[in-house]
């Protein structure tokens, strides 16, 4: 398996006592400075993909790595504990004093931009509206954990899970529930990740949902390129212009660089599936993001080069990049029934040129 050789179910059995010889998910709990006491699960494939899975932090992705590369961004805020968390901290962007790791998500009800947004939905007449900070809350919730482990799918497939829940309620507010599954398999180089939004509440409730996947040094590093099935681009910030930095060659970190940020149109295959990807040829590596362009209809691409914070993103989107402002105005902004429910299925997949 971690040699190329294809071992099966009965093979491996009679080579070694456990699975975890071959590849395992570990529970472990980080147990110093702002991170102690997060929950982690430590998923290892045995093809060189290693990744944790922050149990504490809406079981999104932190560190990750690629036969000794790492490829999951690593800031200096490392993964602190929720308990850390002040929502309103900082005019809404609170969220950058825990910004790092693979995956961010941002949602539940509010992605993007801070906002003030009319609440009136939930009747409740001392809560007639409701402050959103960037990108919403759900990335700081601890999950609830359903289960994890290695379980034989057949004689020759051996799946590494994880499960769990993150639910984003109050009461006289939104009451939203996020099942989510990750799997990996024995031998493989993939992270599948299936998330389920559901409106366990009784009111309409507001819906937005974004992946904020950060791929940082040695993947990123002077000389990369990030590649897209570009359809058209949109839209993009101010710096764009006034640096002129590609958005498709990367630099070196930057002093003083400035973020950039667009949003483009891609081009889906013939299933829908859009698949922009960051490659290093100098360490002979990839990284690839494949999403349903149905289910995140917009894309951005985040570019911050500064030194001692450098990472592009890749960031699918159920909305566009103006906002739940501009969203409401516009007749965009997705409500869910009660009981209704969205699916998002994506892939994070690394290889060797």
């Amino acid at each position: 398996m971690g040699d190329g050789v294809k071992i099966d179910r009965a093979e491996l059995a009679r080579r070694a006592g456990d699975v975890s010889a071959a590849g395992g998910v570990r529970a472990v709990v980080l147990d110093d400075g702002a991170e102690r006491g997060i929950r982690a699960l430590e998923f290892r494939t045995g093809a060189g993909l290693n990744f944790d899975v922050l149990v504490d932090r809406a079981m999104d992705l932190g560190t990750a790595e690629f036969r000794g590369n790492g490829f999951g961004w690593r800031s200096a805020t490392g993964f602190r504990h929720p308990g850390l968390h002040e929502y309103r901290d900082d005019d809404g962007l609170s969220m950058m004093r825990s910004f790092s790791g693979l995956l961010l998500t941002a949602g539940l009800d509010h992605t993007l931009f801070t906002a003030e947004v009319d609440a009136s939905q939930y009747r409740y007449p001392h809560r007639a509206g409701v402050w959103n900070g960037l990108h919403g809350r759900v990335a700081n919730i601890p999950a609830r954990l359903h289960g994890y482990g290695e379980r034989w799918v057949d004689e020759h497939t051996c799946v590494l899970w994880a499960e769990g829940e993150v639910r984003q309620a109050a009461i006289f507010g939104e009451h939203l529930r996020l099942t989510r599954r990750i799997e990996a398999e024995v031998g493989g180089t993939e992270i599948r990740l299936v998330d389920t939004v559901r409106n366990a509440g009784f009111d309409p409730t507001p819906h937005m949902y974004l992946y904020h996947v950060n791929v940082g040094w040695p993947f990123l590093d002077e000389g990369a390129r990030y590649e897209l099935p570009l359809e058209g681009t949109l839209w993009q910030s101010d710096s764009v212009a006034e640096q002129g930095v590609s958005h498709t060659e990367m630099p070196a970190p930057q002093k003083g660089f400035v973020e950039q940020v667009y949003e483009h149109e891609l081009k889906p295959d013939a299933t829908g599936k859009a698949r922009p990807r960051l490659v290093n040829e100098r360490l002979g590596v990839f990284f690839e993001l494949e999403y349903d362009t149905a289910q995140f209809p917009a894309f951005f691409q985040w570019m911050h080069l500064r030194e001692g914070a450098y990472a592009v993103g890749f960031e699918p989107s159920t909305h566009h990049v103006q906002g739940e402002l501009a969203a409401r105005e516009d007749g965009s902004m997705t409500f869910l029934e009660p009981g209704e429910e969205r699916r998002y299925e994506t892939t994070f997949r690394v290889g060797e040129l």
